[in-house]
């Protein structure tokens, strides 16, 4: 399913789950950005249905307007963002799905993708990144190699979501590559990057899993896919929540939903459970120890010591 939090709520996620309750309920869930979204209420919305997903969903995508735009106008050089925003979002979404709808060397379906991505049962939410991305210019005249294209997907500007993927560790991590390559080195350097990474869980076992598809998407000739559980998405809803709470205290445009008969402790239930989310990912963060590296997940430029065999 495919939506935007800040134009409306999703209570229909709940009646879709006791409905299906064998099925498994994925979103992308694009959240309100400043930059992007024009709706005052957007806070209001992006809360509710946030406890909704929490509740109901087994796994949801986050896609933050605002990191896509950036994406555009500083990485793609697009004077005008705007009309590449949902190119930039379908291009990872087609991704994400890839091994739904081609066969490959190694594919992951949704239950596999529930079950290897949610250590624990409410932190469903994941970070989505694509690579590559350069400018349209000169892209045709760039070859990567595996060891890029991994730089690449987890490289904070390629990053769906605006929010620093240093700033919390890895619990999962799911790369999908799109293109006829060797699965042996591809398994090699995700290892090694897992083993020399400070920036990864390393008491969780089995916690970074790899898919292929020998179709590479249209206009590329090589593309990977990241599916992150890390807890610096808390940022997110941080940024939420704190303009929530501004417009909340002062009951700002309150009277649009209790018009449409919602009660007023629907807010206040769904505040709770999202900061009730916001501390878990806390915690989480503070009791998982980090192996201590000089080398990081997320430098722009890797030492080649990472990726030796």
């Amino acid at each position: 399913m495919a939506h935007s939090l800040g134009g409306g709520w999703v209570p229909f996620c709940s009646v879709r789950c006791r409905k299906y309750p064998d099925r498994i309920i994925n979103t992308f869930s694009v959240l309100p950005s400043p930059k992007v979204s024009d709706s005052v209420v957007g806070p209001y919305n992006a809360i509710l249905s946030i406890h909704q997903l929490i509740e109901n969903a087994h796994g949801t995508f986050c896609i933050d307007n605002k990191a896509p735009y950036n994406i555009c106008s500083r990485t793609l050089q697009r004077p005008t963002p705007y009309g590449d925003l949902n190119h930039l979002v379908s291009a990872t979404m087609s991704g994400v799905t890839t091994c739904l709808r081609f066969p490959g060397q190694l594919n992951a379906d949704l239950h596999k993708l529930a079950k290897n991505m949610v250590p624990f049962p409410r932190l469903l939410f994941f970070m989505p990144s694509f690579a590559p991305l350069t400018n349209w210019g000169s892209r045709q005249y760039q070859a990567l190699t595996v060891v890029e294209l991994i730089q690449q997907m987890f490289d904070a500007k390629n990053v769906m979501a605006a929010c620093d993927p240093r700033h919390g560790c890895y619990l999962t991590v799911a790369a999908i590559f799109r293109d006829s390559m060797s699965m042996k080195e591809v398994d090699e350097q995700m290892l090694n990057l897992q083993k020399n990474s400070s920036h990864c869980a390393h008491q969780l076992p089995h916690n970074v899993q790899t898919a292929a598809c020998d179709t590479p998407p249209k206009g590329l000739e090589i593309s990977a896919t990241g599916i992150n559980t890390t807890m610096a998405i808390r940022e997110l809803f941080k940024r939420i929540m704190e303009k929530f709470t501004v417009m909340f205290r002062c009951k700002a445009f309150l009277h649009w939903y209790t018009y449409e008969g919602m009660d007023e402790m629907e807010l206040i239930e769904a505040e709770s459970n999202v900061k009730n989310l916001m501390a878990e990912y806390q915690q989480c963060q503070d009791t998982m120890p980090r192996r201590r590296s000089s080398s990081s997940l997320l430098r722009r430029r890797w030492p080649r010591s990472c990726f030796s065999g």
